[in-house]
């Protein structure tokens, strides 16, 4: 961890930072240029060191802020992602965070989870057996922009977020974007230099949402 880091934890530690302007901070960890405590508070907070309230303006330390290796790795929640009429805008924000061991996602740095809206995806066989079912948590790998066939990923399509098994049609240039579910939903048909397409991510894991489930 970069020393400034550091010290910008232990200051969380004894003061309230959330009041303080950037400038502020800096003088406490001294650091003269805003922008560069900008910067760290940010690397903090994808590290999940950090949580940052936007809304609230409130900054606090999480649980893994001890220092050294974590056992657990910090998700954050980026909002929610449509399984369903692809409504469901891609506006990113942290709704929370999630906690799961490091052993599942090794030599992965970037990612994140989205919340399933809909049910377009319900028959999926994300690794051979889960299901994404309304309200499901669905893990991403952010680095993974360049999926195989058959892949799941998640997409936004003229802003608009979603999550379809992905299938490249070299010989008529196209990307297909399949449901698949107990219900029927269109394909949904994109060629490749769309500049209203872009992959976000392609899906590693499902978090069944088991409250969820027993309403079902």
């Amino acid at each position: 961890m970069h020393s400034l880091q550091q010290k910008i934890l232990d200051i969380i530690s004894t003061h309230d930072i959330s009041s303080l302007t950037l400038r502020k901070i800096g003088d406490l960890i001294g650091v003269k240029h805003p922008q560069a405590v900008k910067y760290h508070l940010n690397q903090l907070e994808k590290k999940g060191l950090i949580q940052v309230d936007k809304r609230v303006g409130r900054i606090i330390k999480t649980s893994d802020s001890r220092g050294g290796d974590s056992k657990l790795i910090t998700i954050p929640i980026l909002g929610s992602a449509d399984c369903g009429d692809a409504r469901q805008f891609a506006e990113q924000h942290i709704e929370g965070y999630i906690k799961i061991s490091s052993k599942f996602f090794k030599n992965k740095k970037n990612i994140f989870a989205l919340r399933a809206i809909g049910s377009s995806m319900n028959q999926a066989k994300v690794k051979q057996t889960k299901t994404i079912q309304h309200g499901d948590y669905v893990l991403i790998d952010g680095n993974d922009r360049t999926p195989n066939n058959n892949d799941y990923v998640v997409s936004v399509i003229d802003g608009v977020c979603n999550i379809k098994k992905f299938v490249r049609d070299p010989d008529n240039e196209k990307i297909i974007l399949y449901s698949e579910s107990d219900e029927s939903y269109p394909p949904i048909v994109i060629h490749p230099e769309d500049a209203e397409y872009m992959i976000n991510g392609t899906v590693i894991d499902v978090i069944k949402n088991l409250a969820q489930e027993k309403h079902l």
